[in-house]
C-alpha cells in the first residue's frame, strides 16, 4: 500500500481491517462458549503445546527443546529439526492435555503456528494439527508466530491497544504498533540477519562451546555470560545504519566486523581458529553492546515517529519487548533506558515466555476467538508460509519522516 504525493500519513495509519466471518457452526459455538484453546508451536527447533483458558491461565503445557542436539551440530539443521518434531509432537501434545485435565472434546479450538518459520518444522505442526482437528471436529486457528509473540504480554497482564512492540529473536527483528489482535503497523524490520543469529555466530566464531562455563549454553547465552566480565569499549564496533533515519535493522555488517577482529587477535596471539582467545570476554561484550545500541536507537526513532503521528495513547504509552533475544538482560536494560528517556513503560514477558512456546500460540487463539477472527472449520485447506509479513508496512513513511535522534548519551548499566 502506497500513499500518493501529499496524502496524509494519518489515513494509512488509521486503516483497520474488518473482522472475518465465521464459516461453520462449530466456529460459532467456539466463540460463544467458555474458551479453552490448545496451542501448538513448531516454527523452529522447539516443540511446544499448551492449553490456555480465556483468562490467560495456562492449564497445562509441555515443551521439547532440541537445544542439546543443535549445540552438538553447531547450528539448526532443518531436516534434523523436522525429524525431532515428528518424534516428539504427539507426546508433547498429549502431555499438555493430560496436565491440563482437559479432554479434546472440551476444547474450543486448536491454534497452530503456520507462519513464518522453517518450512520443514512448520509442516510437522500443521499436519499434526489438521489431523487432530478433523478427528475431534474442532475449529482451527492458523497463527502468525510474530503476532503471538507480540500479544503474549496480554496473557500475563492487562495491556490495552495500541502499544509499540519490539520483537527480537534468532530469526527476526521488527518494530510494530499493535493496534488490535490482527492489526499491526510495521515500522521497521531486519534487512538481512537477525540479532539472535548474529550472537550465535559470534559465539561459534569465538569457540565459546569449548569454554568451561559455556558448554551447556546456547550461543546467545554464552555471549551474555562472558560479556559480564568483558570491557564493552575495548573493541568499539561500528553501530549499523548510523546515518539512516528509519527503523530498519541490519546486523550482517557487525558480524563481518567481529569476524575480522577475531581473526586479527588470533594472528596476534599466534593461535589457530577454534582456540579460545584471551580477549574473548571483551569481544563478546563489544558485540553485545553494539547489538543493544542498534536496537535501542531504532526503537527510539520508532517512539518519536509514533508520538508525531499520535499512534500511542498519551496516558502511559507502552513499549513491549519480546522474542528470544528479549531474554538478554543487557538488551533489556538498553531498551529500559530508551523507555525512560521517552516516557514509556517497558513491559517484558518473563524469559520462559520470550522463547517459543505453546502458551503464546494458545493465547493468540483465545484472542482471535474473542473477536471471531481467522477461525476456520476443521476441514479447511491451510498452507504454511516460511516467510510472512506482519501487518501494514509503513517503513517508507518512517523513512520519509527523516526523524533525527536527539544527541543523548545513553548509558546502559551493567
Amino acid at each position: 500500500m502506497f500513499l500518493s504525493k501529499g496524502a496524509s500519513v494519518w489515513r494509512l495509519l488509521q486503516h483497520r481491517h474488518a473482522p472475518s466471518a465465521l464459516t461453520a457452526s462449530s466456529c460459532r459455538q467456539a466463540c460463544s462458549s467458555s474458551r479453552l484453546v490448545l496451542g501448538i508451536e513448531t516454527s523452529c527447533d522447539d516443540t511446544g503445546a499448551a492449553v490456555v483458558d480465556e483468562s490467560g491461565v495456562i492449564l497445562g503445557e509441555s515443551l521439547h527443546s532440541q537445544k542439546e542436539v543443535h549445540l552438538r551440530t553447531g547450528g539448526i539443521i532443518p531436516t534434523v529439526a523436522q525429524q525431532l518434531h515428528r518424534d516428539h509432537i504427539e507426546r508433547v501434545v498429549q502431555e499438555a492435555l493430560r496436565r491440563s485435565g482437559v479432554t479434546p472434546s472440551r476444547l474450543s479450538a486448536v491454534a497452530t503456528t503456520v507462519k513464518p518459520g522453517l518450512a520443514l518444522s512448520l509442516a510437522v505442526g500443521l499436519q499434526f494439527s489438521q489431523t487432530f482437528v478433523r478427528r475431534h471436529n474442532k475449529p482451527f486457528i492458523p497463527i502468525h508466530h510474530m503476532e503471538a509473540h507480540a500479544l503474549t504480554v496480554r496473557m500475563l497482564q492487562p495491556v490495552a491497544f495500541p502499544f509499540l512492540v519490539l520483537l527480537v529473536s534468532g530469526g527476526h527483528s521488527l518494530l510494530a504498533v499493535a493496534r488490535g489482535v490482527d492489526d499491526f503497523l510495521l515500522l521497521g524490520q531486519t534487512m538481512d540477519e537477525a540479532p539472535g543469529d548474529i550472537l550465535d555466530k559470534v559465539a561459534r566464531r569465538l569457540s565459546l562451546a569449548r569454554h568451561p562455563r559455556c558448554s551447556a549454553l546456547s550461543g546467545g547465552q554464552a555471549v551474555e555470560l562472558l560479556a559480564k566480565d568483558g570491557d564493552r569499549l575495548k573493541f568499539p564496533f561500528t553501530t549499523p545504519l548510523r546515518h539512516a533515519r528509519d527503523c530498519r535493522f541490519s546486523f550482517s555488517g557487525l558480524r563481518t566486523q567481529v569476524t575480522r577482529e577475531i581473526a586479527r587477535r588470533e594472528a596476534e596471539e599466534g593461535v589457530r581458529e577454534g582456540t579460545l582467545l584471551t580477549c574473548a570476554s571483551d569481544i563478546a561484550a563489544g558485540a553485545q553492546h553494539t547489538v543493544a545500541t542498534h536496537l535501542a536507537g531504532r526503537t527510539h526513532r520508532a517512539i518519536l515517529f509514533c508520538k508525531e503521528n499520535s499512534l500511542l495513547p498519551l496516558d502511559r504509552p507502552t513499549l513491549v519487548l519480546s522474542g528470544g533475544v528479549a531474554s538478554n538482560q543487557y538488551i533489556r536494560k538498553a531498551l529500559s533506558t530508551v523507555a525512560d528517556l521517552t516516557g514509556l513503560q517497558l513491559l517484558c514477558p518473563p524469559a520462559k515466555f520470550c522463547t517459543d512456546n505453546g502458551a503464546m500460540i494458545a493465547w493468540n487463539g483465545v484472542e482471535r476467538l474473542r473477536e471471531g477472527k481467522g477461525i476456520l472449520p476443521p476441514d479447511a485447506d491451510v498452507c504454511y508460509q516460511p516467510k510472512a509479513p506482519l501487518g501494514v508496512d509503513v517503513t517508507a513513511e518512517v523513512r520519509a519522516a527523516g526523524i533525527r535522534l536527539p544527541s543523548v548519551k545513553m548509558v546502559i548499566p551493567t
